[in-house]
């Protein structure tokens, strides 16, 4: 069995804690654990490290490597499946599915999301099991989640008839797919017990999944036959590039599995939550007394079934109802339970307006460590850095700023043009505009500096990379497909 993990979604509906630049899928959720970390972990037990595809944008791969590497150590370059542009579930699964086949044309692609929770995973893995021994007959499989509630938030999925062949026992056609139902609806789906909340998860042969792809995604399919062509060629990412700028978004529900005569669906009842909003979260934390979910630095005074998540600043509540508080250090949302949904109209705001608070948080985190924006105005900007033990950052120029650093904690290591030296503590040093630098932790614990940038544009794309531990100077180059193991 092979796992593909989609990991290229923003999570709007999250903000303001998931940014475009960290979505859910990095975050840690009720778990010590970054959501990306707990998928990886959570199929171990049942397919192989190198077997393990992760589907994502240019924009957050290094984040998804650094954090994939922290948790389970080694190299995760490979595991990288990278798409140009988002097209929505069918394309990218497209892709994944001619790299798969490469290896193993029989091999079994469990689809997975990176931002879900499963609190029971060996019932998840049981589930999989039984997955795969329809996919192995052909079928196109679905997890389908038994539903808790009337759900509005889900789309649904109605069982049919049992499959009848052997070795399939729990496992069903399925008769049809249902939008998003209104609440009049949804009860009716939950009394009927023959509707499933519709998971996003899947399990089918490889080369089953290419042949549906070619009946019912034709233009879909002739270019990846394309790509497939191109794999070794030099004009891989190219083609990748050109394909998906001709494809219009479809999901892999509508593309293929709502025409499809081989879906199958196998029940899941496996502890499993999507948080696909602020309300979700009852799913995965416990309430206290009052029926609350508090979270940081808060007091709270006779609030009753609401949310309120607070960080660093304190946030004092009093007598809320159904109501939902996220206050991060560059962004508060305030609103009523039953909009949660809603918030995601604010990202598409936010996105209107250019503000960078959809896109990063004032602190940024870093394969090398964090920065934190302190202060900016007209011309300047004031940042805190923090270099990891023994990290460094890219060797790089800018165009239109200078920066001073002034050493708080630590030992820095600096290249300025050609000359290499130490900066210790309460000691600073100039980096003038278009000059070659390079800032390096040489020392056991953690750098902090103090940045001040000065020019004309101080624009985080002001960046020329000439040398990057991480690859990040040769990103709009990188083959969205890893290179066969040698």
């Amino acid at each position: 069995m092979y796992a593909v993990i989609m990991a290229g979604g923003s999570g709007t509906r999250f903000w303001p804690l998931s940014r475009e630049k960290m979505p859910k899928q990095l975050l840690k959720i009720g778990s010590d654990d970054t959501m990306i970390q707990l998928t990886v972990d959570r199929v171990l037990p049942l397919i192989k490290r190198e077997h393990v595809f992760i589907v994502t944008n240019q924009g957050i791969a290094v984040d998804i490597e650094t954090q994939l590497t922290q948790r389970f150590g080694g190299s995760w370059d490979r595991n990288l499946i990278l798409e140009p542009e988002a097209k929505n579930t069918a394309p990218a699964l497209g892709l994944s599915a001619i790299h798969v086949n490469r290896i193993d044309p029989e091999g079994i692609m469990v689809v997975l999301s990176a931002d879900h929770v499963i609190r029971n995973v060996d019932a998840f893995l049981a589930c999989i099991r039984t997955a795969e021994q329809a996919a192995r007959q052909d079928y196109l499989v679905t997890l389908g989640i038994k539903p808790s509630r009337p759900e509005t938030g889900y789309g649904y999925i109605k069982a049919g008839e049992p499959c009848r062949e052997a070795g399939l026992a729990g496992v069903s056609r399925v008769e049809r797919f249902a939008e998003k139902p209104d609440l009049k609806t949804a009860q009716g789906y939950l009394n009927s017990g023959h509707y499933y909340w519709n998971s996003g998860m899947f399990v089918w042969k490889v080369r089953t999944f290419l042949e549906e792809i070619e009946r019912h995604l034709p233009l879909l399919h002739q270019g990846l036959m394309d790509v497939q062509k191109s794999i070794g060629s030099g004009r891989e990412a190219a083609t990748v590039r050109d394909l998906f700028s001709r494809l219009d978004p479809v999901s892999i529900d509508y593309g293929i599995m709502e025409k499809t005569d081989r879906a199958a669906i196998v029940p899941a009842d496996i502890g499993w939550s999507d948080v696909g909003s602020w309300t979700a979260l009852e799913e995965v934390t416990e309430k206290d007394a009052s029926g609350n979910i508090i979270s940081g630095n808060v007091i709270d005074v006779d609030s009753i079934d609401s949310v309120v998540y607070a960080e660093k600043r304190l946030v004092a509540t009093i007598g809320l109802k159904n109501t939902i508080v996220v206050d991060t250090p560059d962004a508060t949302l305030v609103c009523s339970r039953e909009r949660a949904q809603d918030v995601k109209k604010v990202v598409e705001e936010l996105k209107k307006r250019r503000s960078e608070e959809h896109l990063t948080h004032r602190t940024v985190h870093r394969p090398w460590g964090t920065y934190t924006i302190l202060e900016e105005g007209e011309r300047f900007k004031i940042k805190r850095i923090v270099v990891h033990a023994g990290a460094k950052l890219s060797h790089q120029s800018h165009h239109h700023r200078s920066e001073h650093w002034v050493v708080v904690s630590g030992t820095a290591r600096v290249t300025n043009g050609d000359k290499v030296y130490d900066v210790h503590t309460n000691e600073s040093t100039y980096i003038p505009i278009s000059a070659k630098h390079r800032l390096e932790n040489p020392g056991r614990v953690p750098l902090q500096i103090i940045e001040v940038q000065s020019g004309e544009y101080l624009g985080e794309d002001d960046i020329v990379r000439f040398d990057d531990d991480y690859m990040r100077h040769e990103q709009t180059g990188r083959s969205p497909l890893p290179d066969l193991p040698k």
